[in-house]
């Protein structure tokens, strides 16, 4: 079983299809979901402690607004954990929202930078395109169980 970083991150379709294929997503939903219920989170709202932009400088520069940062501060941890990734491009935004540009370019070139499986795969307009859609990244895990990750 391998552990499979999804974009975009936000995405449950995506991180169902990985765990559906017997490997473990990496995705925003059970990091967002640690930092909700841990006890004494003091804003609520943003879900982000005085740390996150200063844990996120291991991923970013200081010169990067304080938001990339903190998105770093989740996403980073998760991009290391992964042995392979799974990236959509062109996905609507019902598919899975990451809502900073500039936070998804650095995840796309860390990524790549990684050297990890990659499958990339434009978002299906249509069933047919859906179905090839699904079809590759089913290919794309089996090859992952196959290659020993």
């Amino acid at each position: 079983m391998a552990k499979v970083f999804i974009y975009p991150a936000t995405s449950l379709i995506l991180s169902d299809l990985v765990a559906r294929f017997g490997h473990e997503p990496l995705g925003a939903a059970l990091s967002i979901r640690e930092r909700i219920q841990t006890p004494g989170l003091e804003s609520p709202p943003l879900q982000i402690t005085p740390e996150d932009p200063k844990k996120g400088l291991r991923y970013a520069a200081v010169e990067v607004p304080s938001g990339v940062r903190g998105r770093m501060a989740i996403y980073g941890p998760l991009l290391e954990q992964s042995e392979a990734a799974i990236i959509v491009t062109d996905a609507e935004m019902a598919f899975g929202c990451m809502g900073c540009a500039r936070t998804n370019e650095l995840i796309l070139f860390s990524l790549r930078q990684r050297g990890i499986p990659l499958l990339e795969l434009t978002y299906p307009k249509s069933e047919e395109e859906g179905v090839q859609f699904v079809k590759a990244i089913r290919e794309f895990l089996a090859g992952l169980q196959e290659g020993g990750s």
